[in-house]
């Protein structure tokens, strides 16, 4: 009963957010969230796809060549900084670091090349619809990890 008196308040404090607005409220809204994340998860795949082949573009310099492969390689590593298994923070690298070294790759790289290696990786997309693969990078990815986790072996021994 307390709370029914204060809902005049909460409701011009919110803005006119009660619970007889919230049942109206449009489904079309959460439809375009969904196909917003949809689309970022897409932008987020052709990039990707994109810095595949911006490594091997003539006018990308040393630096944002490294960070092409190095994004490339972890985005198809199998092994993840952070395991999934960990809530909350095993999808931190999934959600955070994979889109952020992406768009410093994309930064890195000259507008141009970018704008090439887009239309590459679209037109490649809808040719093979999955992602590059690539045999030496896997085998590269492997040798990787079991360096660094002998490195820390090494170390904490």
């Amino acid at each position: 009963m307390r709370w029914k008196s204060c809902a005049p308040i909460i409701s011009k404090a919110t803005g006119g957010l009660r619970s007889d607005r919230i049942a109206n409220f449009p489904a079309t809204t959460a439809m375009s969230i969904n196909t917003t994340i949809r689309n970022w998860a897409r932008s987020i795949k052709r990039d990707a796809v994109m810095l595949w082949f911006a490594r091997r573009h003539p006018d990308v310099t040393l630096l944002p060549k490294v960070l092409c492969v190095l994004t490339v390689l972890y985005a198809l590593s199998p092994i993840d900084l952070v395991p999934d298994f960990i809530p909350v923070l095993g999808y931190v690298d999934d959600v955070l670091l994979l889109p952020a070294l992406i768009w410093l790759a994309v930064r890195l790289l000259p507008p141009q090349v970018v704008v090439d290696c887009r239309a590459q990786a679209e037109q490649w997309m809808a040719a093979q619809g999955n992602k590059p693969r690539s045999y030496v990078g896997a085998t590269l990815i492997v040798i990787l990890w079991c360096l660094l986790a002998w490195l820390c072996w090494r170390w904490l021994r």
